[in-house]
């Protein structure tokens, strides 16, 4: 059905490339989940030094205790040697994992393989950080981003010459107008908003209460809209599927009255 309109068209990409964005929006946070992620590599050589510190700047102040307290345990394990060491190790491993993405807003969905892909944008941003130069990830993220403008630009501005009498058309430049509009302001809040969990700790750092708080309010904010987008983009897709269908109905009725 989709198929025999351009305004099908663009419905079926809009919602592909709204599932992708849904589905993708966790690969930065898996990244710490790995057993060759950041987090753990500090792990082990917290656990081979004896310095908790090295773990430490990966949690919350308020969780600091926790952590301690299993860094007690897994160093104790070690010191006492046999098999229980590793396993007290990967015990600290699964806890400080658990609590910094705790402390990040996300779920703990358990350790991954060392090597886990976790997409080119975050491989990108630590090669960046290893070779002392913002080109690799400058280039992947500005690439993805002037082709995603450059993508959106052109279908809005493919359906923006309707005619004033074919309000089906029009709806669907409106549709691609506020999917456009809405990808172009994403983009800029993204690259200008720090994320609500590095403000955070911030605040904590340099006791300003106050934009501590403006920091959760904000963050609170983000979290509600995006735990509405799945149900957001199922409602657009019913409606489109209702006018995709009434468009359709109504070039068949034309061409049987013209016939």
């Amino acid at each position: 059905m989709f198929k025999e309109s351009r305004f099908g068209r663009l419905l079926i990409a809009s919602f592909v490339t709204a599932v992708f964005v849904i589905a993708g929006s966790g690969d930065a946070w898996a990244h710490c989940d790995t057993m060759s992620g950041p987090v753990i590599m500090a792990a082990k050589k917290a656990l081979d030094t004896g310095d908790v510190n090295l773990v430490l700047i990966w949690v919350q102040p308020d969780d600091e205790a926790a952590i301690r307290d299993a860094f007690g345990k897994a160093r104790a394990a070690r010191a006492a040697g046999g098999a229980a060491a590793e396993a007290t190790d990967t015990q600290f491993f699964e806890a400080l994992v658990r609590i910094h993405r705790a402390g990040e807003g996300a779920p703990y969905t358990g350790i991954k393989p060392a090597g886990t892909d976790a997409g080119l944008a975050v491989e990108a941003a630590d090669q960046a950080l290893a070779s002392g130069t913002v080109e690799p990830v400058r280039t992947v993220v500005v690439d993805a981003v002037e082709a995603g403008i450059e993508k959106q630009f052109r279908a809005v501005s493919e359906l923006k010459g309707y005619e004033p009498d074919d309000v089906a058309a029009g709806r669907a430049y409106v549709a691609a107008y506020v999917q456009y509009m809405h990808f172009a302001e994403g983009l800029y809040d993204k690259a200008t908003t720090v994320a609500a969990h590095h403000e955070h700790g911030e605040a904590e750092a340099h006791g300003e209460a106050e934009a501590h708080g403006e920091a959760e309010a904000h963050g609170a904010e983000h979290s509600s809209h995006d735990s509405h987008l799945p149900w957001i983009l199922v409602v657009m897709l019913g409606l489109a599927v209702v006018a995709e269908t009434g468009w359709i109905a109504l070039r068949r009725t034309k061409s049987i009255i013209q016939k």
